[in-house]
């Protein structure tokens, strides 16, 4: 995780705001006798650190909890208008931006084409300026927005700010993103690999449902993951935990960017399954779906395979089965290893066939894992749904600033 530039912006003064903070959003309305209860805090200390995110405007009282006999004690939630930030989600062939509210609600949002994806300082110049309309169109306070995350797809250098290499991106070499947004948006810039965006978006707008540990597989033009155990986004001593698309497979034909036969991303990634099809079933099947089989197309072709699948072509759904159950024997070992109590799926690209994939990980990881007599790994769909990338660099900048133990910008102690 990188940052650049400083904020006069609204934000938690040390360790127990956040800490206070982040359990009013993952319950939602709790009083202050729960919230000690919740934090291990003391009343006084509770009650002063509440005043202090009231006077802050982020969070507000919310009426008051049924009468026990006593006094009836306040209800607090977030404030939604407390804070603001802007995601941006890059994807070779476009750009999705959101401005989002402190409960990750999209307040406005746009799908930019990339023309020339092989060209950084033109992405950085046309995703800049949308940006600029994007936040110009909201009518948000200036005051409020904490500024830009960038997902992008990995490798990333969080020292350096910069994306290294991306496969999916040819022609970018060591690109300092960070720098070069910073400059022409003049916002405080967050950077982190797309899934691992994700898995934080998930857990900052999850709430309760997300509370705790998880694995978020996701899937957009390559494969990716991202890991929580215990709230605790984890990057890696590179920061680049979660690469899903390198865990082993049984060796095949097919040779990943980086030199192996037995990585699981060149069998299972949206293009790998496109020419799935045509080994396996032949152009007859292709033009039965619609397929253009070009390298402009695989957007297209993609989303005529998903629709494919999803209104019951067996064709199509022969080979999304067998790219799941390669996805589901990679995140059987990854849920063993991490003792993950939840797996989520997520991702643009896995529209109309989750239902595929859900039933061949939750197969594989319930049927064998070490843990299944103790409890039963639970496999779900994203709460945020296909946006889940541009919001989750949106949470970047929100989780960043106040979520207990991590801190994007810098501030005093209590």
């Amino acid at each position: 995780m990188t940052t650049l530039g400083g904020t006069n912006l609204p934000r938690v003064g040390g360790y127990n705001q956040a800490v206070v903070l982040d359990a009013i959003r993952t319950r939602g309305t709790v009083s202050r006798v729960e919230l000690a209860a919740l934090t291990g805090l003391t009343n006084q200390t509770v009650s002063n650190v509440v005043r202090k995110l009231l006077d802050a405007g982020l969070v507000t009282e919310t009426g008051h909890a049924p009468s026990s006999g006593g006094k009836r004690r306040t209800l607090l939630s977030p404030r939604p208008d407390g804070a603001y930030a802007v995601g941006v989600h890059l994807d070779p062939d476009s750009a999705v931006i959101v401005l989002v509210d402190l409960a990750g609600k999209v307040i406005v949002s746009r799908r930019l084409r990339l023309t020339a994806p092989d060209v950084p300082a033109d992405v950085v110049d046309r995703v800049a300026r949308a940006v600029q309309r994007l936040i110009g169109r909201s009518a948000v306070d200036p005051a409020r927005l904490l500024g830009l995350g960038i997902a992008a797809p990995g490798p990333i250098d969080g020292a350096s700010g910069c994306v290294v290499e991306p496969p999916n991106l040819p022609g970018w070499d060591r690109v300092p993103l960070v720098e070069m947004f910073a400059k022409a948006t003049g916002l405080p810039v967050a950077l982190d690999n797309d899934a691992t965006a994700a898995a934080i978006g998930e857990r900052w707008i999850g709430g309760e449902s997300r509370a705790g540990s998880f694995l978020f597989i996701y899937l957009g033009t390559g494969i990716g993951a991202g890991i929580v155990l215990n709230n605790t986004v984890l990057h890696g001593d590179s920061g680049n935990a979660g690469e899903f698309g390198h865990m082993p497979v049984e060796p095949g034909d097919r040779v990943c960017h980086c030199g192996s036969t037995d990585c699981l991303g060149p069998y299972c990634s949206p293009a790998a399954i496109l020419d799935d099809l045509l080994r396996r079933h032949g152009r007859t099947a292709a033009d039965r779906i619609g397929l253009a089989g070009t390298p402009d197309s695989l957007h297209d072709d993609w989303r005529a395979l998903r629709r494919a699948a999803r209104t019951g072509d067996q064709d199509a759904r022969d080979v999304v089965r067998r790219a799941a159950r390669r996805i589901a024997q990679a995140t059987r070992g990854a849920a063993s290893l991490l003792d993950v109590s939840r797996v989520v799926l997520g991702g643009e690209a896995l529209r109309g066939i989750e239902p595929i994939l859900l039933e061949e990980i939750d197969s594989a990881v319930n049927r064998t894992s070490v843990a299944r007599s103790i409890r039963r790994v639970a496999i779900e769909r994203s709460v945020i749904g296909d946006t889940v990338g541009a919001i989750g660099a949106a949470s970047l900048v929100l989780h960043g600033n106040y979520a207990p133990g991590w801190r994007l910008l810098t501030d005093s102690a209590d």
